[in-house]
């Protein structure tokens, strides 16, 4: 099979099931950014950083393709089998969420995106995230988006963002609070 098919010379992109639409289409835009944050958290999870963080960033990552091909379906065929999103997927990142707390200090600021280039790449990672989200939003505007998908999308950035706190502390790094002046 060959990786290029030219369908897309024209400025259009096919969904799952079929449709022609344009690469500029608000689908596209979804998917894509949800596969530009799958990107990032493979990037994260080839740091050195501990199993228990690439054991959840491995399921995440599993989880952002299952979301992608849900995203990018046009339902024009019922024979087609997507996989699915559950809040079991968004309770595993909570109970990671909270392991991580568990062993971090309390927030008294706002912190920096910054303190180690592995956190700084769970930043990068979440601010994606969170562009996903609003891309997730702005469809569900348009056509009917099951919201556990928004949800799933919120509580990743969260655990994002804690996941860079817990691996400054991994790294012996320090959090590095917000000035305002």
């Amino acid at each position: 099979m060959k990786i290029y098919t030219k369908k897309g010379d024209k400025g259009k992109s096919q969904l799952l099931g079929g449709s022609m639409v344009d690469k500029n289409h608000i689908k596209l835009e979804c998917y894509g950014t949800i596969d530009e944050l799958n990107s990032f958290i493979g990037n994260i999870y080839d740091q050195e950083i501990s199993i228990f963080h690439k054991e959840i960033l491995f399921k995440i990552q599993n989880q952002l393709f299952n979301l992608g091909s849900i995203i990018s379906f046009d339902g024009e065929k019922d024979k087609i089998k997507l996989p699915n999103i559950t809040t079991q997927n968004i309770k595993m990142m909570e109970k990671a969420i909270d392991k991580m707390e568990e062993e971090l200090p309390m927030l008294r600021a706002f912190i920096l995106p910054s303190g180690h280039p592995t956190a700084s790449k769970c930043h990068i990672a979440r601010t994606v995230c969170r562009r996903a989200e609003r891309n997730l939003v702005a469809l569900s505007q348009e056509e009917q988006i099951d919201n556990l998908y928004i949800q799933y999308l919120n509580r990743l950035s969260d655990y994002l963002f804690v996941l860079a706190r817990a691996i400054l502390k991994d790294k012996n790094a320090q959090e590095i609070q917000w000035q305002k002046d």
